[in-house]
């Protein structure tokens, strides 16, 4: 058996090019004619030290020019805390309202030089979620919805973080809270369909984990508008789902209803449609009502009706946040938030 050998030369492959360097603020300072401490300045806006338009023009137009963006963590060394404003994703389906209210907030903290992360942290809840998002050191933390407790607050302070504000139903010590009015929804509701001649009412309240923490003070609050009242009140588990909803409006006719507070405008159009499907007429068979006051309402045939929410300014929250920020051992503040008020349309 013959054997050929083959050679293959030792060259280094010209296919993956060498790695380029990370651009670092020396080399801003090189490109642009000024001191490292100059581009620091420029580029962490110091407003304690002046530096003329031509200077900063020539710093930012070399950092665009080399691609070089601050170390953030570098950042928070130097400051002793970062600009970070943590917001925990909720656990819990939202809707657009509430993503309305979030752009507005990013927005309006971004005026205020802070950034705002969402973050995800699927199965950890309460005073455990607390110290996962202390590892990440906010300078503030939003929190949306209940769980958290005092100990997760202190766990936050401890980790640097000089706000901490809740949003939900109760306050929790040692935090700033945005405290949230569901009551004054579902008692927006119920006053409005016994003015209209109702008294036979349904409530929907969504099968969807998390969502009780809303959907109870809304029931309770629908539930004190009609004490004393000849009004009976008939709760409607539902899913969101349109099988649900068919499921619920086949029975319909045995509940004798003549009224039904959806609790928000996704499951009063869910709903509206799977009733309407069944030949019940809307509202001369059932009125229907419910919240947010999304614009989609406004399309449907007939116009939904709905209580309208006013949820906190991302404006003001800002401003909250930043004065904890700017004074970290002011007493924490209490604010009554999301106002209500009914936008009477055909539905009802």
């Amino acid at each position: 058996m013959r054997y050929v050998m083959v050679q293959i030369p030792n060259t280094p492959s010209s296919a993956s090019p060498a790695p380029r360097s990370v651009p670092t603020s020396a080399d801003v300072a090189r490109l642009a004619g000024v001191s490292r401490a100059t581009v620091s300045y420029v580029l962490n806006n110091t407003s304690a030290v002046r530096i003329s338009e031509p200077t900063r023009r020539r710093v930012h137009e070399a950092a665009k020019e080399l691609g070089y963006v601050p170390h953030a963590a570098a950042r928070s060394l130097r400051a002793g805390h970062s600009r970070m404003v943590l917001m925990p994703a909720p656990a819990i389906p939202v809707g657009p309202l509430y993503g309305q209210f979030l752009n507005e907030l990013q927005w309006a903290l971004g005026r205020l030089d802070y950034t705002v992360v969402q973050y995800g942290t699927v199965g950890l809840q309460g005073d455990e979620a607390a110290r996962a998002w202390a590892e990440l050191r906010p300078v503030a933390v939003l929190v949306p919805g209940a769980g958290l407790g005092p100990q997760g607050v202190a766990v936050l302070k401890r980790a640097g973080a000089s706000a901490v504000v809740t949003l939900g139903p109760e306050g929790v010590e040692g935090a700033h809270a945005l405290l949230m009015d569901h009551d004054g929804v579902g008692h927006c509701a119920g006053a409005h369909l016994y003015a209209r001649g109702r008294r036979r009412i349904g409530v929907v309240v969504p099968e969807e984990p998390g969502l009780e923490a809303f959907s109870r003070p809304r029931l309770k609050g629908l539930r004190e508008a009609l004490r004393g009242t000849d009004a009976t009140v008939t709760e409607l588990p539902l899913a969101h789902d349109e099988r649900a909803a068919a499921e619920l409006a086949a029975r319909w006719r045995d509940f004798g209803l003549d009224a039904v507070f959806a609790y928000n405008d996704e499951y009063a159009m869910l709903l509206m449609r799977a009733l309407q499907d069944e030949g019940v007429r809307i509202p001369e068979d059932t009125a229907v009502i419910g919240a947010d006051d999304l614009m989609l309402g406004r399309l449907l045939r007939p116009r939904l009706s709905t209580v309208h929410i006013e949820l906190p300014s991302g404006r003001d929250l800002a401003e909250l946040v930043d004065r904890a920020v700017r004074n970290p051992g002011a007493p924490p503040e209490t604010h009554k938030v999301l106002g209500a008020s009914m936008v009477h349309r055909d539905s009802s």
